[in-house]
């Protein structure tokens, strides 16, 4: 990819392929390749214990084998799921694609969910956006608990860990608390990729603190900017480089009216809906609309949410991506193999070995 006259960083570009009241797991790989097709840096899939459906995390293990390239980002909610098994279940995402899982954190807030599981009470999205914080933190620490060389593998002898490089986390949070280590390896990301729908006021601080990469729904670009602006300002004052957090305009698209906006205006730009910002109009004016957005410097991408999944997806690869590639606005093959290369992010040190090494 070349960007060439933008002055910005690399434009990055994901997709949601939601099929509700689908089962078929090839109908959401056939999705997953089409972006793939495209050089999409992810696809998400959306989840919650609010409404039934195939389990996203486990719909992505399926996805993995069938895909080469392409990150996948399953949602998982933090609320009624222990955080060892969250961090444990997307850290073995990870090995399975070889480094491009992803895990885009939620919360669940109803008293209908949380009567699913009978544990506790519904609670205000503050504490569980909190409680999300905790649980993103934890995960970061267990994916860390194994340091990369821990495994041994040694036949002659029988060992197959090196304990001296396992760690324990002893983690105390305000509704938790985990010991560890790990039951995983170490990720070939090290950590795989955290989403934050940063939009509510009560996810910013968690998306600034954790994410890697922030969404932002908002019909308007100089909101998106300001977005922006904000979360980068929280990540700074939270200790972290505020160019390791990737911000993403996110918008239902409905390219259905071909070349022309269904409404006079509207293929300009995306207009405020009950459910969010949503953009229709053609692929032309979307790539219109994506290239004068990135290279105002509103956004570092954008996370596209088809309206009809195979129709849309299939007019934004073929329409939108292709003219952006045709510009050199957007890359025409992966450069590298993980999603964290994709999204232009390093693989983290480990905070044990790095602890460890320091005091030796």
């Amino acid at each position: 990819m070349t960007n060439r006259g933008t002055g910005r960083g690399p434009l990055h570009l994901a997709a949601a392929i939601d099929l509700p009241g689908v089962y078929r797991a090839d109908s959401y790989v056939d999705l997953a390749l089409l972006a793939e097709r495209g050089a999409l840096d992810f696809v998400t899939l959306g989840d919650s214990f609010a409404r039934p459906g195939p389990d996203a995390l486990a719909v992505a293990a399926r996805i993995a084998p069938g895909t080469g390239r392409i990150g996948l980002v399953p949602t998982v909610t933090t609320t009624h799921t222990e955080p060892f098994h969250v961090q444990a279940a997307v850290a073995t995402l990870d090995w399975v694609s070889h480094g491009r899982a992803g895990w885009q954190v939620d919360v669940s807030t109803t008293e209908a969910e949380a009567r699913l599981f009978g544990r506790r009470r519904a609670a205000l999205r503050e504490e569980l956006w909190h409680e999300a914080g905790e649980v993103a933190d934890v995960a970061a620490r267990l994916w860390d608990s194994w340091d990369d060389d821990a495994e041994i593998r040694d036949v002659a002898t029988g060992r197959f860990i090196d304990r001296d490089r396992l760690h324990y986390v002893d983690f105390e949070g305000s509704a938790f608390s985990v010991r560890g280590p790990s039951i995983v390896p170490r990720p070939p990301q090290g950590h795989p990729v955290r989403v934050v729908d940063a939009t509510a006021p009560q996810a910013r601080e968690t998306a600034a603190r954790h994410a890697d990469v922030a969404l932002v729904r908002t019909s308007s670009a100089a909101r998106a900017g300001a977005a922006r602006a904000e979360l980068r300002v929280l990540a700074t004052r939270f200790g972290r480089d505020p160019q390791t957090l990737r911000v993403f305009a996110a918008l239902d698209v409905d390219l259905g009216g071909g070349e022309c906006a269904a409404e006079p205006g509207h293929g300009g730009g995306p207009l405020p809906t009950a459910e969010g910002p949503a953009y229709r109009g053609g692929p032309v004016d979307l790539a219109e609309l994506i290239t004068g957005w990135h290279r105002a410097g509103t956004v570092d991408g954008f996370h596209l949410t088809p309206v009809e999944p195979r129709r849309d997806l299939e007019r934004l690869v073929n329409g939108t991506v292709a003219l952006l590639q045709h510009r050199g606005l957007f890359r025409t093959f992966y450069p590298g193999s993980t999603l964290r290369e994709h999204l232009g992010l390093a693989r983290p040190a480990n905070q044990y070995a790095a602890l460890a090494g320091v005091l030796s």
